[in-house]
């Protein structure tokens, strides 16, 4: 059976995690997450929404499988998690990630790839791994420090502390918090938005954000021009200028543009 499904409709792909009754992430999930990003690779969507069905977002890696195994064994499964999760991160669309419920270890590590994260009023996330004696195997501590900081980030993982949304809004790891029955049809909405923005654009910003946390922002300064000049080429940069210069000449609000994403 499934623990994660995948449908593409109206330029929008929607990655479903479904593996009661915590959502755990298994190692089938691996495979089944490389397949989806290789057929929203070959798709014509033009942004991700990350889900979960049921009560809680994921309660992190199914760790039953881990007795017994090897170090290398698990290092090798620990990469593969990684692998998938950075191919994920990396995708040139924008990402949104709704989460409810509970949020913790590997599932927290999966939503902090998404560019955007919706958060419903009652979801908590942590870093559990403390409680195991073990570290956030999958990138998990320093992407909350990228946002939230060096301090508050070892704070969290330090204690696994239950993290409620509105904390994680305040501190910038998640970007909106909104009542748990709206949590659903805000985030599609969102994401739907996306999809019918300059993909392109937002690619570049991407690769941009990408480099500056990877190397700083001299390096970013570096690489802009080469990265978003190419986007005076598109149809998109054609069209949006073109509007929005005909408008300032008549004196006329900008209208809005539905882009082609090319």
């Amino acid at each position: 059976m499934a623990h994660l499904f995948l449908d593409i409709s109206n330029r929008l792909a929607t990655i479903s995690l479904d593996n009661p009754p915590q959502n755990r992430l298994a190692e089938q999930m691996i495979g089944e997450l490389d397949d989806a990003l290789t057929a929203i690779s070959r798709s014509d969507a033009r942004a991700v929404l990350l889900r979960a069905a049921g009560a809680d977002f994921s309660f992190g890696g199914d760790i039953l499988p881990w007795e017994g195994m090897s170090r290398a064994a698990l290092r090798a499964l620990f990469e593969r998690y990684l692998n998938a999760f950075n191919r994920f991160e990396r995708l040139p669309l924008p990402v949104v990630a709704a989460v409810q419920g509970l949020c913790f270890g590997g599932g927290l590590e999966l939503a902090l790839r998404a560019d955007v994260v919706f958060a419903a009023e009652s979801a908590r996330f942590g870093h559990p791994e403390q409680t195991l004696g073990i570290a956030t195997m999958l990138g998990g501590i320093y992407r909350v420090a990228e946002r939230a900081g060096r301090f508050r980030a070892a704070q969290w993982a330090f204690t696994s502390e239950q993290v409620p949304a509105a904390t994680m809004e305040h501190f910038g790891v998640v970007n909106r918090v909104v009542p748990d029955a709206q949590l659903p049809e805000e985030a599609l909405a969102f994401a739907l938005k996306m999809a019918q923005g300059p993909t392109r654009a937002h690619a570049a910003h991407k690769a941009l954000l990408r480099m500056w946390a990877v190397s700083g922002i001299d390096a970013a300064d570096e690489a802009l021009f080469d990265i978003a000049m190419p986007l005076f080429d598109t149809e998109d940069a054609a069209a949006g200028l073109a509007s929005a210069i005909k408008a300032a000449r008549a004196g006329q609000p900008r209208p809005v543009m539905e882009y082609k994403g090319r």
